[in-house]
């Protein structure tokens, strides 16, 4: 069935099977609903007439988007890229019930004990990738091949646009060029994977036959381990790979097979092979398909690096909310891990909420509500921040802040403590100014408790925050409810790993329902002097 990979700007992918008709736009009554604000409630139609599907574009202000040029009305091919809003939509075009994938059609043979004695020289590369200077030119065969090789390589460039970033519509156009080019009867493009090489495209100069491609293990690994290109102009009779039972089954005249390199590195091979004698591949063919397999290495590794600088950009623009901008570095560049999933962890947990807030929102304006609350979270987010902690959420107009989530931090309690005590502070500087303006002060108090809670990803399948619940949660929030103006309570586990290192005073044990004994509770008045500063101090 014919289907639509819709693709996130967060990198998500969903799909949807495609019927007679089908609307694209925001509204959730469409058949394909995309969550984007820049996209029309009802922004596209996709309708199947015959055998082809046609997108109409329905008068959106943005736009619908085909390979990259706007319409108003096209007929789809297969993976086609469609583009609405921040999100990339790739058609793909109807199976045939015996239509399989290429992985299913491309095999590469096992290595028998007769194919380990073929190699035993060095397959060496073509001898020079680069072109010579015009004055150390006397052949014309050598200018030939360079203008071969310059001609191929304008080709492919005219043809990718240098843009195109969808992996396998770019190793399609580069073997569709190949074709173009060289007389070949069946092209494929591995690309080297975790899992090792893998067949990614797949071409035959015949489309309407579904052939099977068996590749030489033999020709394979020496293109592999040498990283050479190699050339055999009657494959079933070199002495090479005589006996490659997967050449000789196939009854292969002729094969190709170069390696992809990227500064050196091995990102694939391009194999092409002829089963007519008459036609077999000269060196010259080697030379160009070399020259376009170097410039298609590069067009692979860039596309790749694009796709990983959006990944990680992404990623960074997630983190950055909630993150301190050298956590969000160290978690992007894979120093540090967030683990998926539900997990248990040892956290100091913060709230901290202002101290008559409704009254204030009933003396002033709801502009002048909202100015003060952004102020006031970036000034308090910033010292999060700067002691490592991560920002959980705004609740109206109350902070909760982990220490210990989702990274693992030593001196967590010590660090949540700090972090209130110079947010107090830094609240004197605050509220200065606001007194210079004729504003009324603003008042906080603080709750901090330590223990194991549960951190991971909650919410429903279209909306989902990272946060953590438990009982140390609940503890926290309620000794902020508690806490008087400028008051940080703290958790006995709390002070016990700051014990040393803050000056406290016990209050009277809170009596919390569901707990058989009141909780014990304290008022951190600041640090000792000894402590000397607000940094942790070294275990």
């Amino acid at each position: 069935m014919a289907k639509l990979i819709v693709m996130g700007p967060d990198g998500g992918q969903s799909e949807f099977p495609l019927g007679p008709v089908n609307s694209i736009g925001r509204h959730p009554d469409n058949a394909v609903q995309i969550l984007d604000k820049v996209i029309s409630k009802e922004h596209a139609v996709l309708e199947r007439l015959g055998e082809h599907f046609i997108i109409r574009d329905l008068d959106s202000r943005n736009g619908t988007y085909v390979n990259g040029k706007r319409i108003k009305e096209a007929v789809l091919k297969d993976r086609d890229e469609i583009s609405i809003g921040s999100s990339r939509i790739l058609f793909v075009a109807e199976d045939s019930p015996t239509r399989r994938s290429i992985r299913d059609r491309v095999t590469i043979a096992p290595q028998s004990e007769k194919e380990l004695t073929f190699i035993k020289t060095r397959f060496e590369q073509e001898r020079s990738r680069d072109f010579l200077p015009a004055d150390e030119i006397y052949d014309v065969e050598i200018l030939k091949r360079d203008y071969e090789k310059l001609r191929a390589a304008h080709e492919l460039a005219r043809t990718t646009g240098g843009l195109e970033l969808d992996i396998d519509t770019l190793l399609q156009k580069i073997l569709d060029k190949i074709f173009d080019v060289l007389a070949a009867d069946r092209g494929v493009i591995l690309l080297q994977e975790a899992e090792g090489l893998i067949p990614r495209v797949l071409k035959t100069r015949r489309p309407g036959r579904e052939e099977d491609v068996t590749l030489s293990h033999t020709i394979i690994d020496a293109v592999v381990k040498e990283k050479a290109s190699i050339l055999s102009s009657d494959a079933t009779m070199d002495s090479r790979f005589g006996a490659a039972h997967s050449v000789i089954i196939q009854g292969i005249r002729s094969t190709m097979c170069v390696p992809l390199l990227a500064k050196n590195d091995l990102v694939g091979i391009v194999h092409l092979d002829t089963q007519d004698a008459t036609g077999a591949f000269t060196e010259k063919d080697l030379q160009i398909l070399s020259g376009i397999a170097n410039q298609a290495a590069v067009l692979i590794d860039n596309a790749r690096l694009v796709k990983k600088i959006e990944a990680e950009a992404r990623t960074r623009a997630k983190l950055s909310r909630f993150m301190s901008p050298n956590l969000v570095e160290q978690v992007v560049s894979g120093k540090l891990d967030i683990q998926k999933g539900g997990e248990i962890r040892e956290t100091a947990i913060m709230f901290c909420d202002i101290r008559g807030f409704t009254s204030m929102t009933e003396r002033n304006e709801a502009q002048e509500i909202v100015r003060t609350l952004n102020e006031y979270f970036e000034l308090m987010t910033d010292i999060v921040f700067k002691h490592e902690g991560t920002l959980d959420k705004y609740i109206g107009d109350s902070i909760m802040a982990l220490w210990g989530a989702p990274i693992s931090l030593s001196e967590a309690s010590f660090k949540a403590v700090t972090a209130a005590i110079e947010m107090r502070e830094a609240l004197k500087g605050f509220n200065a100014l606001r007194v210079q303006q004729s504003l009324p002060p603003i008042r906080v108090g603080f709750g901090i408790a330590t223990g194991q809670v549960v951190a991971g990803n909650l919410g429903s399948s279209k909306t989902m925050e990272y946060t953590v619940v438990g009982d140390r949660v609940n503890i926290a929030s309620r000794f902020c409810d508690l806490a008087k103006e400028d008051q940080i309570i703290v958790d006995d586990r709390t002070l016990e790993k700051v014990r040393p290192h803050v000056d406290f005073e016990a209050l009277e044990p809170m009596r919390v329902k569901g707990k058989a004994e009141p909780l014990p509770m304290f008022n951190v008045r600041g640090l000792k002097p000894a402590s000397g500063s607000l940094e942790a101090p070294t275990p």
